[in-house]
């Protein structure tokens, strides 16, 4: 039951998500906003969510249950609210507020996730994590459809609002958090420095998932003559690669980190450069779910591997709050690669990011 709650929380954040791409252009017809408008007021998740992490980390031990129910009700009040702006900037502060929302929810689900593997004895992170992108593959196309059959953005957003609450009122039943209780520090030595390090490689991982989730369909409709049905599969093929990867490594109770990172930097770094450069929109799209599935299980295990021994649960928001910086970089980073070679170059550039992850396989300690 405790695994079916955090299951049926992550989705609902990945329902929103999912949504919020295929709301974009109704959101930006609706405050009347330019692109540029529209980039700024983009920047206020990031502005919102980098210091509500950091909060939310140092106030979630022993509150587990409450922490995240808490901040999932938070995130349903913030989601609607975006439905109701009609000015850019308007946009831009309710932005500022979905980004804290969904930091402290990312903060708090993944701190909850790690107290109930340590109490289980289970492996718990690969499955709630495949829940995200499996939730965004059926959410965008949803969204499309209610669109198409006439309903704006405030009602498409009140409908995830009150599927956000009730899993808010469903994470309170969880079995999690004692209150906040004296606890021996089981954490190996040096354990702050390695959650550090498992921060920036997660942080590679993630500029390259950003990557293809913002630039994927641009590619294929402007470089590669896809339509825009094919074009739009590319998110897909990726997010549903990365769910099969997840629930891959799940299935495989013995498969420690050092597999991953060799996985991660080969097949993570070579996909997004076959995606990148490959002649056609077919094999573009073959390259983002190669990229999807080598990616998929790293994120999770990483944050198993800085759950062991974390009673406190701060190893486990550090890795997260740190890996958050990748979500940042990731479109700068493309944008300005785009600006001195092409788009395609740019992807493929990312491809460079997989020789840390490749070398993360020597900061393994033995299982």
């Amino acid at each position: 039951m405790t695994l079916a709650r955090l299951v049926a929380v992550c989705a609902v954040w990945g329902v929103f998500w999912g949504s919020w791409s295929a709301l974009l252009p109704a959101v930006q017809t609706q405050v009347g906003a330019t692109n540029a408008d529209l980039g700024l007021a983009l920047a206020g998740v990031p502005v919102g969510a980098i210091p509500a992490m950091a909060l939310t980390g140092r106030l979630v031990r022993g509150r587990e249950r409450i922490a995240l129910a808490v901040s999932t009700a938070l995130f349903a009040l913030a989601a609607a609210g975006i439905g109701l702006v009609t000015t850019p900037l308007a946009l831009g502060l309710a932005l500022v507020g979905l980004g804290a929302a969904s930091g402290a929810l990312d903060i708090a689900l993944n701190t909850a996730t790690g107290r109930a593997e340590r109490e289980s004895g289970g492996r718990l992170f690969q499955t709630v994590h495949a829940a995200f992108p499996v939730a965004v593959i059926v959410a965008a196309p949803a969204t499309g459809l209610a669109r198409s059959l006439g309903y704006g953005p405030a009602q498409v957003l009140a409908v995830i609002a009150v599927l956000v609450l009730a899993c808010a009122a469903l994470a309170m039943g969880l079995p999690l958090g004692r209150g906040v209780q004296p606890v021996a520090d089981s954490r190996p030595k040096g354990a702050w420095r390695h959650a550090m390090l498992l921060g920036v490689l997660a942080a590679f991982a993630l500029i390259i998932e950003n990557s293809v989730e913002q630039w994927s369909v641009l590619l294929l409709e402007d470089f590669r003559s896809a339509s825009a049905l094919l074009a739009s599969a590319a998110p897909a093929a990726y997010m549903g690669a990365l769910t099969a990867g997840r629930l891959t490594a799940q299935a495989f109770p013995g498969l420690g980190l050092r597999p991953l990172y060799v996985l991660a930097g080969l097949g993570g770094g070579g996909g997004i450069v076959l995606a990148g450069l490959a002649p056609t929109a077919w094999l573009s799209l073959v390259g983002f779910a190669i990229t999807g599935l080598a990616l998929g299980p790293l994120v999770p295990a990483m944050l198993s591997r800085a759950a062991v021994g974390d009673e406190e649960g701060t190893l486990v928001s550090a890795v997260s709050t740190i890996s958050y910086t990748g979500f940042v970089v990731s479109p700068l980073l493309v944008a300005g690669l785009s600006a001195a070679f092409s788009l395609p170059v740019a992807l493929a550039l990312l491809g460079a990011l997989g020789v840390p992850l490749l070398l993360g396989y020597l900061t393994v300690r033995s299982r």
